[in-house]
């Protein structure tokens, strides 16, 4: 934990050399994929996993899941209250753009409902065909929805999400382009490597103190795993540059709910595995709400600590049921 906070600081400014010249969309949407990419690797390869030792499959199913319901949780509960409290410390309200936050909310409800029919099907003595059916489908129309999300932000409506003037204070890029992605990428390495060792060693410690399996997938493995990212969505927002923390945030969830997941089901089926988008009641009703409330504090385009603090009891909240299990 104490190699990755100073990854997770040259990880962070590389984001923000970049963003300097992309604007705090894009630097935010790059510092998710490199964020993402790690755990992506890795819960890819429990799967090929599973697919070649049948007797790990339900094992590497549950974890897969829960680690990927987590990590949408501790995105948006937990390190965008830990950047709206921090920021809010400094500064006693901030701004980011609305119009960018409504649509990642709107694409976050409709993961959702992809999420709650398969889970719906479940508790209606749906049969597993169905449910794999149903997921399979939805994986699809997910991941092309991201992909023209995508077109949306980054090309034919890139000036919605145009960092507003006057957001963040004034910098100048302190170092190259290049340099600034050579960065980016060398500390990303760095920190999945070590994010990959962290959670190995977290397994192990775990065993021994009887923790619900649930709750390590869900809390434990996305809040050590993505460590780094989290630290630079708080670093940027103590620097009133919410846009960019937002998006790494809000965006990191969009970009697991709409193109991880689907992503994996869609794997693992090729592999013979029965992953599916049906996480469990509990575990789909806290994504619904909390996406809920992620929406209704960020309507309005504003922050402060309270908000901040909300969200973090929101997470606590949930963090708690799942240590009952």
């Amino acid at each position: 934990m104490i190699a990755i906070m100073p990854l997770a600081f040259l990880m962070g400014k590389g984001t923000e050399e970049i963003a300097l010249r992309t604007g705090e969309a894009i630097g935010g949407f790059l510092n998710a994929t490199f964020g993402n990419a790690a755990e992506l690797i890795i819960v890819g390869l429990a799967i090929y996993a599973a697919s070649n030792d049948p007797e790990i499959v339900d094992t590497m199913v549950t974890v897969t899941q829960a680690s990927l319901i987590g990590s949408i949780l501790g995105n948006m509960l937990l390190v965008l209250g830990l950047a709206m409290l921090w920021g809010g410390l400094k500064k006693k309200e901030q701004s980011f753009n609305s119009d960018a936050i409504q649509m990642n909310g709107s694409l976050l409800l409709l993961a959702v409902i992809a999420f709650i029919i398969p889970s719906a099907l479940q508790h209606s003595n749906g049969s597993l065909g169905d449910i794999e059916n149903i997921s399979r489908y939805a994986a699809i129309v997910l991941l092309v929805i991201y992909g023209f999300a995508l077109l949306f932000q980054l090309k034919t409506h890139a000036h919605v999400f145009a960092t507003a003037p006057g957001h963040g204070t004034h910098e100048e890029p302190e170092m190259t382009n290049r340099d600034a992605w050579i960065l980016l990428i060398l500390a990303t390495v760095l920190v999945a490597w070590m994010a990959h060792i962290l959670v190995h060693s977290l397994e192990a410690a775990v065993v021994e103190w009887g923790l619900p399996e649930l709750f390590i997938g869900v809390i434990l493995l996305p809040f050590f795993g993505n460590a780094a990212e989290h630290f630079t969505a708080v670093i940027v927002a103590g620097k009133d540059k919410m846009d960019l923390s937002v998006a790494i945030a809000v965006g990191s969830s969009v970009q697991i709910a709409l193109f991880a997941a689907p992503l994996m089901v869609l794997f693992a089926w090729a592999l013979g595995v029965p992953l599916t988008l049906e996480f469990g009641m509990l575990e789909t009703a806290a994504t619904f709400l909390s996406v809920l409330v992620v929406n209704s504090i960020l309507a309005d385009g504003k922050s402060n600590w309270l908000e901040g603090l909300m969200l973090l009891g929101s997470y606590l909240i949930l963090a708690l049921a799942f240590l009952q299990l």
